[in-house]
């Protein structure tokens, strides 16, 4: 079968980028006078999450050379539902796969998937929060803003969030996910939140938003009382400073490793277009891929393959890279069952590329759009077919680098990825 020949392609996004981020992490943290409300040998818990954030350990470290400044005592808790395998031991794992050690940012982490049950919501929910979170002086909240993956509403991913399902630990995952199985996602999101405000000592936060390029892109200081308020509005520009894919439809979008790091599904949905159906795009989806092909999982995933069920092929190294009791707590646990599912394998990438060239529908193989991107999360230098040459022509903000080229494989098959790691 002859291929489509491929052409690397550089997008410009918008862009606004943080150069000192140490420097402004400390500026926004004084805003917040926590000097008022922290008093020196004060126990201060900072969540970590289980994302791939831009500059986490730089973030990190800042954080706690701040409170230490306030002769503090911060410590780091895991913040992650039931990443990690669900085990105290796993999400330490975690976040040292992501340089996040007590060396690196000098404090300790206290690891456990222990919760309190602080109180219920009107609901009736019961609101977990980390027992040694809970049992500290102070906590600070603090993670990246951005869509969420399966749900919509003003309030997506952020510092609610982490109060909810990072801190809730696996218990309070469980039990939030079950809840909106039948309220409203935005009444479950403030009645918990509420309650964690109200009960668990957070005396502030930090709100992170990276651009398109994979930086980051804004931090901000954020006090209790405009959490809600401030995480609205900072969604929005998520939203607008969010990668895209260079075109919205696909016959085949390849991609070349999927992972938790990336997105809590593997690969994020907004820009792939799977949100409200795993297997095919909606009207209201902004992408339309027919068919996607995953071609490998992050090291930082540990195993956990969460989001390959929405992928309609891989190949057997992926396969075997899975750990299948992890995959299955973190899909049992988010309610998204199908995203644990094991699509077709084949041995390698030439066969996988062959096979869905036949599934596309009447269009022949060399004719066929296809996208190959390195993950969702960087998309700024990618791969299209041919077929989308004409196009390229008529949009300034995508620059041609290189080809067509014939898509360029190894001696077993395989393909080479967009950009090394």
């Amino acid at each position: 079968m002859k291929f489509p020949r491929m052409i690397r392609v550089r997008q410009r996004f918008e862009g606004p980028r943080v150069d000192d981020v140490a420097a402004t992490v400390t500026d926004q943290l004084r805003r917040l006078r926590l000097d008022e409300k922290v008093r020196p040998g004060d126990r201060v818990a900072i969540p970590v999450g289980s994302r791939g954030i831009a500059n986490l350990v730089t973030i990190v470290r800042a954080l706690v050379d701040h409170f230490k400044k306030l002769d503090a005592e911060p410590f780091l808790v895991p913040a992650m539902g039931s990443h990690g395998g669900a085990t105290a031991e796993g999400q330490r794992a975690v976040l040292e796969h992501y340089g996040v050690t007590e060396e690196t940012v000098g404090a300790p982490i206290r690891s456990t998937m222990e919760t309190v049950v602080v109180a219920e919501t009107p609901q009736g929910v019961p609101v977990h929060f980390d027992k040694y979170a809970y049992e500290a002086d102070h906590v600070f909240v603090w993670g990246r803003v951005k869509p969420h993956t399966c749900f919509t509403g003003e309030i997506e991913s952020g510092l609610h969030k982490m109060m909810l399902i990072g801190l809730g630990k696996h218990a309070g995952a469980e039990v939030y996910h079950r809840a909106i199985l039948d309220f409203p996602f935005m009444e479950i999101i403030e009645a918990v939140g509420r309650v964690v405000l109200e009960k668990c000592h957070v005396v502030g936060g930090l709100a992170v938003v990276e651009n398109a390029y994979d930086e980051t892109a804004l931090i901000e200081a954020v006090p209790p009382d405009r959490f809600l308020e401030r995480e609205k509005q900072l969604l929005g520009l998520a939203r607008q400073w969010m990668p895209r894919l260079p075109f919205p439809i696909v016959d085949l979008l390849i991609v070349d490793e999927i992972g938790k790091n990336i997105s809590g599904t593997g690969m994020d949905t907004n820009v792939i277009g799977r949100k409200y159906n795993y297997h095919a795009a909606t009207e209201r989806d902004s992408a339309s891929c027919k068919l996607i092909f995953v071609r490998g999982l992050t090291p930082e995933s540990q195993g956990n393959a969460a989001g390959l069920g929405m992928a309609d092929i891989t190949n057997d190294r992926t396969v075997a890279q899975v750990d299948r009791r992890k995959t299955a707590i973190n899909a049992l646990t988010a309610k998204r069952t199908p995203a644990a599912a094991l699509p077709i394998s084949l041995p390698t990438d030439r066969e996988c590329i062959e096979a869905m060239l036949l599934c596309i529908g009447w269009i022949e193989p060399q004719q066929a759009r296809v996208i190959q991107i390195a993950n969702t999360l960087r998309l700024a230098e990618v791969l299209v077919s041919e077929a989308y040459q004409s196009d390229l022509r008529q949009r300034p903000d995508l620059e041609v680098l290189d080809g067509p080229n014939e898509m360029q494989f190894d001696e077993e098959g395989n393909l080479q990825p967009v950009l090394a790691r």
